[in-house]
């Protein structure tokens, strides 16, 4: 199997030693692997996109030694591939009129996410006198998703019950993250997902999304997420700081902490940080 990996991050800011993490740890699965390492734009959401954060996320990793052995994907560019792959499920996707709050106030629970369940109010039609806002699959009796995580271990969800009908267009017209993810992860050959722990809810719908456009389904790994000190996933609307530019061994060394690495003695140039963590995380990650 050639090895192909990926980092996927939103443009929405500079990136944070929680970004740092994820995108370090996707790159020395990657080479610890021998494959290949691709960077993916995930600027969908064009409301939350700030303009030039795409190009300062790839000039950043480039500084900390990490560069996209492929073209560098931009999903914004994409909106056409989305389209065919809703067009090919169109027998089990319907129109949703609900609000978040009318899905909120019918209390089905959350999904791992923490999206409210969706209830299926719109399943047989839309109610009289309501429009679309948004497009759902419908997952009906949809079979057990399980997987083996790399780092996790075994993965079990009910579909149905644990996230219900999910949305593959939204109702600002933007097409959904678990559409995009699985139509790119096929495209560009991804055979490896590492990701942060926070995704790992949505590890089951995206199997499922595979399964109906007969695509392969990677093998996962979800990583512990960075934390702040009220326990929140560091992040933009956290208060995470953005990195230190003129610091990158530092930072890396201080992401290697999350993931488990010990490198002994500390790196003193960013050329000896990598020919170390490589065969750390090969050590410690790889069978």
């Amino acid at each position: 199997m050639n090895y192909v990996g990926r980092f996927a991050p939103s443009p929405t800011g500079p990136l944070h030693g929680g970004s740092l993490v994820a995108a370090l740890a996707s790159y020395l699965d990657a080479r610890a692997h021998q494959g290949r390492w691709l960077i993916r734009i995930e600027d969908l959401d064009e409301a939350r996109t700030v303009a030039g954060a795409a190009e300062e996320l790839i000039a950043t990793l480039a500084v900390f030694g990490m560069q996209s052995d492929g073209e560098v994907l931009w999903q914004s560019q994409r909106k056409d591939v989305y389209q065919a792959a809703f067009e090919q499920l169109a027998t089990t996707v319907y129109p949703c009129s609900c609000s978040r709050k009318e899905i909120a106030d019918s209390q089905t629970g959350l999904a791992a996410d923490g999206a409210a369940i969706y209830p299926g109010t719109c399943r047989q039609g839309l109610m009289q006198g309501r429009s679309p806002r948004a497009w759902r699959l419908h997952v009906g009796d949809a079979p057990h998703i399980e997987f083996d995580d790399r780092l996790q271990g075994r993965i079990s969800e009910q579909l149905a019950t644990a996230a219900g009908d999910f949305v593959l267009k939204r109702a600002d017209g933007y097409w959904a993250y678990q559409l995009a993810v699985v139509v790119d992860d096929a495209l560009q050959g991804v055979t490896d997902v590492v990701r942060g722990a926070d995704l790992l809810g949505s590890t089951a719908r995206q199997i499922y999304l595979q399964k109906l456009l007969a695509v392969p389904t990677p093998r996962y790994m979800h990583v512990p997420v960075v934390r702040n000190a009220s326990g929140e996933k560091l992040s933009k609307q956290t208060g995470a700081q953005s990195l230190d530019m003129s610091r990158p061994l530092q930072e890396l060394m201080a992401a290697t902490h999350y993931l488990g690495l010990e490198i002994v003695p500390a790196a003193e140039t960013l050329q000896a940080f990598w020919e170390a963590a490589i065969p750390a995380w090969s050590r410690l990650y790889c069978c």
